[in-house]
Formats: C-alpha cells, sequence, structure tokens
C-alpha cells in the first residue's frame, strides 16, 4: 500500500507540473473573450517556457550565487507545496508530515528568496519591486493564515487531507463562516499572486508593476523556471481552495483502485475551467489599485477572515 501511496504522490506532483502553465493560459484566454479581443492559444505558456529555455543566459556581471540559485529554489518550493496539497488524493506521504502553516512557510521562503535576488543585482526596478512585494505579502499571509484556522476549527486539525476527509465523512456539515473565509481566501489569491486589483501580470509600467519589477534581470532558463513557479504558485492556490472549500472528487483515504483516481483528475480540471472564467471574470470587472490602497485591500481580507472566525464561534457557542 506504501508503494501505491508514493506513485499517487509522483502522479499528483507531475500533473500538477505539467497543467500549472495550461491553467494560466486559460485564465488569460478568458480573460480575452471577456475583454472582446483575439484570445491567445492555450499551449501559448508551454510555447514561452520552450523558447527560454533554449535561449542563451545573460547574468549581471555583479550578480551573486543567490541570484543564480534563485530560480531553481523558487521552482522546488513551489513543487514541495504541490505535494502537500491534496488536489487528486489525500493518502500522499509528504501531506500526511505536513500542515498547512508549514505550506504557509514555503510560500514565504519562496517570497523572501526572490525579494533578495531582485535586490542583489542593485538595480531601481529590483528594489522597488522587492519591496512592494515584502509589503503584499507582510499583509497577505496573516489573512491566509486567519483563513485556514477558521476552516481548520471545523474539524480540529491544521492538516488539509484531514479537512478533506472530514467534509466528505460530514457532507451535511455547513457553516456560514465559510462564505466569509472563501471571499478572504480570494482576496489573498488575487494579492498573492500579482492578479487584478492588486498587480497586473501582462504590465511592464514602471510605477505600478510589483512582480514583474523582479523578473527585470531574468532571462532565458532562470526566466522560464521563475514563470513556470509562478504558473505552480496560482495552480497550489487554486487547489488549497478546493481544498478547503470545493473538497468534492478528491480520493479519500482507503479509496483503491484507479476509478476513484481519473474522477479525481475529472473533478479537479473541471474545478479549474469554472476557476479560471472566474478569476478572468473578477479581473475584467476590477480596476487595478494604487499601491497604497493594497493595505486597506488586505485588511478587509483579515477582517473577514476573522468575521468567519468569530461566526463560528458564535454559533458553535
Amino acid at each position: 500500500m506504501r508503494a501505491i501511496s508514493f506513485v499517487r504522490q509522483f502522479l499528483e506532483v507531475v500533473l500538477a507540473i505539467a497543467i500549472a502553465p495550461l491553467f494560466t493560459g486559460w485564465i488569460a484566454q478568458c480573460r480575452a473573450w471577456l475583454q472582446n479581443r483575439s484570445a491567445p492559444s492555450l499551449l501559448q505558456p508551454y510555447r514561452m517556457l520552450r523558447k527560454l529555455f533554449f535561449k542563451d543566459v545573460v547574468l549581471a556581471q555583479n550578480a551573486s550565487a543567490l541570484f543564480r540559485a534563485t530560480p531553481y529554489v523558487l521552482f522546488g518550493t513551489m513543487v514541495l507545496a504541490a505535494a502537500i496539497i491534496p488536489s487528486l488524493v489525500t493518502d500522499l506521504p509528504l501531506a500526511r508530515v505536513a500542515d498547512s502553516i508549514a505550506l504557509v512557510g514555503l510560500f514565504a521562503t519562496a517570497r523572501v528568496f526572490l525579494s533578495l535576488a531582485a535586490m542583489d543585482i542593485g538595480t531601481a526596478f529590483g528594489t522597488l519591486g522587492a519591496r512592494r512585494e515584502m509589503m503584499i505579502g507582510f499583509l497577505a499571509e496573516p489573512a491566509l493564515l486567519m483563513v485556514l484556522f477558521n476552516a481548520f476549527m471545523l474539524f480540529g486539525s491544521t492538516s488539509l487531507p484531514s479537512l478533506v476527509d472530514g467534509y466528505r465523512a460530514h457532507q451535511s456539515v455547513v457553516d456560514p463562516s465559510v462564505i466569509f473565509a472563501a471571499v478572504a481566501f480570494v482576496m489573498v489569491l488575487l494579492a498573492e499572486n500579482a492578479r487584478i486589483p492588486i498587480d497586473n501580470p501582462s504590465t511592464h509600467l514602471e510605477l505600478t508593476m510589483i512582480h514583474e519589477a523582479m523578473l527585470l534581470e531574468y532571462s532565458a532558463r532562470h526566466l522560464a523556471l521563475v514563470e513556470w513557479a509562478s504558473s505552480l504558485k496560482l495552480f497550489n492556490y487554486a487547489c488549497i481552495g478546493f481544498a478547503l472549500f470545493l473538497p468534492w472528487g478528491i480520493a479519500t483515504h482507503g479509496a483503491d483502485g484507479g476509478w476513484p483516481l481519473l474522477v479525481a483528475i475529472a473533478a479537479l480540471l473541471g474545478k479549474l475551467v469554472i476557476a479560471g472564467a472566474a478569476l478572468a471574470l473578477i479581473e475584467s470587472l476590477s480596476a487595478k489599485l494604487r499601491i497604497f490602497r493594497a493595505p486597506e485591500y488586505l485588511a478587509m481580507a483579515f477582517l473577514l477572515a476573522v468575521l468567519g472566525l468569530l461566526v463560528h464561534l458564535l454559533l458553535g457557542a
């Protein structure tokens, strides 16, 4: 049985790595349709990655080992996060030994390395983007932790697989606090993944960019790994949302055979299609906020998560 668990773990990680760029391409395609523009191909992210991997790397003369290692650290942390999140099955070796607090720590590690690498070269834009990224992370992480605590109080565990198993065992559980937590989570997802209204992933305007400002000095395979890691991060956040609020379709512990796994893959793809269209709709209906309004936005997400926690405590009293 342990061999089957490791095979499922490997399959989940490979699937996440493979379809993360496809999820990004689907969001871009939906945004183009909603804005009445010619939509790019779903395979455009793969073509971009392939082109970058075959280019020659250009590095600044004063680039340190940290700058060179950061793309590999980013990609590695996002792959490890994908191994912890139960996107297909809950019977995962890594998911059972790492809880969601460790998952938030992985995201924080990636942010710190990227910010340090952006400041390593000493350019004005890199430092500007790093300072803004750290500000966003400083405000978004408490909101994300409150969302996680809100969901975990339902079943008394900080493990995502345990939460999914609990949902499947008590499918009749309906808690109004989950609605507040879900809204707060969507707000954090948009902020953490450099999406509108906090950032625009397709802009290079000097005064508004955050994430893109930290990537200006990267090229070739380094840039490809950073972009792939960004797609993986968005995919991971979507899978966290599925595990917290839409766990249906995930194969729980004890499910044997290939049929539950096939159903889980089909359910994951369907949820990604709906989530990508919803994110594109939110971005199309929203305007980018001024950078000085970002603290108000994330403070609202934190307050919504706290309100959900209070509602759960009051109803459970």
